[in-house]
């Protein structure tokens, strides 16, 4: 069994939970396409996404579109930095009012345990924060454990190959990425999105 990737920075601690918020955009700048995308998705969604929770939800980059184009919207942020919670309530401001926080690591297998169902479950750029691929297929078991019947998963994060990243333990091809959410249960697995190496799937829970 191959080892797991360590990471090379622990965002739990503010200091790089700061560094990594304030380089973010600035790395890749396409990611505010990446959200509006997000945000195209959950407002087609019939019946509408009203409860949705976002994995790895970081500093609120996500939330805080999210939250201002849909009104009706209220959010669960799951990340496992307590750190990344103060900066995301720092950037949510009033919109804070929508939203739970849960401090919990969704590499751990009980992560749902109490969280309610919901409409749409969203993660951008955190689903190799599992440290091997070979988690994925299990996160996305867990994640349609949350999901109401034809409810939305909505995945980017970096691929593996051709304009992509060069590690094939830490990140997946394309394929592998529609692969692990169809192995999970999900239907009718598509691409959605491919940008700046990164690459979005919608899978519809059973």
């Amino acid at each position: 069994m191959c080892s797991d990737v360590p990471s090379p920075i622990d965002l739990r601690l503010m200091v790089d939970a700061s560094e990594w918020e304030a380089s973010a955009m600035q790395k890749r700048p396409w990611r505010t396409e990446v959200f509006a995308r997000f945000t195209r998705e959950l407002e087609k969604m019939t019946p509408p996404a009203r409860r949705v929770l976002e994995l790895g939800s970081g500093p609120g980059f996500l939330a805080s579109k999210l939250l201002d184009q849909l009104a009706e919207l209220r959010m669960t942020l799951l990340d496992f930095s307590e750190s990344m919670h103060v900066l995301a309530r720092k950037r949510l401001g009033a919109m804070t009012d929508r939203v739970e926080l849960v401090t919990r690591s969704f590499k751990e297998t009980d992560w749902p345990r109490g969280l309610a169902t919901f409409d749409a479950v969203v993660t951008n750029q955190a689903v190799h924060e599992l440290r091997h691929k070979r988690y994925a297929e299990g996160l996305h078991r867990q994640t349609a454990s949350v999901l109401r019947p034809g409810g939305a998963y909505l995945v980017c994060d970096h691929y593996f190959g051709p304009g992509g990243m060069a590690n094939d333990q830490l990140y997946m091809t394309k394929a592998e990425q529609k692969a692990a959410l169809e192995a999970a249960g999900f239907h009718e697995v598509s691409e959605v999105l491919l940008i700046g190496g990164m690459v979005m799937h919608r899978g519809i829970a059973p």
